[in-house]
């Protein structure tokens, strides 16, 4: 077992921040500038989904926080190889997924689905421009950068903060260099970031995996998965955890970019039932159930993996938003939801802190 002194001073030290608390970043627009800049002026440390963005579109979204603050903010981007699409199982699979969706896109008014001939953006272009912006934080999720990357952010003065959701993972990350870990927990919504063993093998409850992971390692973890108040960042910390990552605490404020109709679904008893799917993304996450999940949900392992399926449901999604269908649109969260709050930023984190200092 590696000894780990005071986690919580680790964490505020190395970050250059007030309070343990990390805003997670969350692809696809939750993570506006303006939510990002009112959570690290409160003292806790912000963060940007930058998984699907453009390069050009990371540096823009970098300025603009900029503009807002000048405190550490933190940006991510989700590990991917090239996707391919030319082999016969991918292809078997790309079709049948287009005829799953098919009969949603002609309800939504859209034309036959016409396949992507790019699925994402490449990631050694995004890492580029991360690197170029050099922001406090630099995170990565769905794998591990080699080592000579994460030099390569540190010199540009990045701390590196890699995801795991077991120990073997948080391991890998710590052999690579990395700052910083954030144990992955279960209960967490989003994306799974698995990338040693199954999904399903490393779905560890936040409370069986942070004192996992903290004994593995000797740099800080931060705990994720289901914290919604100040109790859950104090009961982390006494598992060993140095601070919290919270994503779903954060979608209900006003900063935030999501749907005021996701919203209202977050803040509705809809948002007790969620399940770790496959269906929107082609990779699992967790969302709230809604008819696209009812429909398609049984058909998870039809879908070609992510990001191809991501690309293919993305106009769908759009669409979806624009006509404020949320029966349609992927609203990820966590178990923690029904706890949601409707506070602006730096008033939510200024409960937080209250409500870690009460017990």
């Amino acid at each position: 077992m590696k000894s780990q002194p005071d986690p919580v001073h680790a964490l505020l030290s190395r970050l250059s921040i007030q309070h343990p608390i990390v805003q997670a970043p969350m692809a696809g627009g939750p993570t506006t500038p303006e939510l990002i800049a009112a959570v690290s002026e409160a003292g806790a440390l912000g963060s940007l989904g930058s998984a699907v963005s453009a390069p050009q579109r990371i540096l823009d979204d970098v300025a603009a926080i900029r503009q807002r603050t000048s405190r550490p903010f933190n940006v991510n981007l989700f590990v991917l190889d090239e996707p391919r699409a030319d082999d016969e199982a991918t292809r078997s699979r790309i079709q049948r997924a287009a005829e799953l969706i098919a009969p949603i896109r002609r309800e939504l008014g859209l034309a036959e689905v016409n396949i992507p001939t790019r699925f994402c953006e490449r990631f050694s272009d995004q890492l580029a421009a991360v690197r170029e912006a050099a922001p406090a934080v630099a995170s990565f999720h769905f794998g591990v950068i080699p080592r000579d990357e994460v030099l390569a952010l540190k010199a540009r003065g990045c701390a590196v903060l890699g995801s795991a959701t077991n120990a073997a993972e948080a391991r890998a990350w710590e052999e690579a260099g990395a700052d910083l870990v954030c144990a992955q927990g279960a209960e967490a919504g989003g994306h799974r970031g698995t990338f040693l063993g199954t999904f399903e093998e490393s779905l560890i409850g936040t409370i069986a995996l942070v004192p996992q992971i903290a004994a593995a390692v000797g740099i800080p973890v931060l705990a994720a998965g289901g914290i919604m108040d100040g109790r859950g960042i104090a009961a982390a910390v006494g598992l060993g955890a140095a601070g919290a990552q919270m994503g779903t605490a954060f979608l209900c404020c006003p900063e935030s970019g999501i749907h005021p109709e996701y919203k209202r679904v977050l803040m509705s008893p809809a948002a007790a039932r969620t399940v770790v799917t496959r269906a929107f993304s082609g990779r699992p996450a967790r969302g709230i159930v809604n008819r696209y999940l009812e429909l398609l949900h049984g058909h998870q392992d039809e879908v070609p993996p992510y990001p191809i399926m991501n690309a293919m449901t993305s106009e769908l999604r759009a669409a979806a938003g624009k006509a404020s269908r949320m029966e349609y649109v992927s609203l990820w969260a966590g178990q923690g939801a029904p706890m949601s709050r409707a506070l602006p930023a730096a008033e939510l984190v200024a409960t937080l802190v209250d409500e870690m200092r009460a017990g």
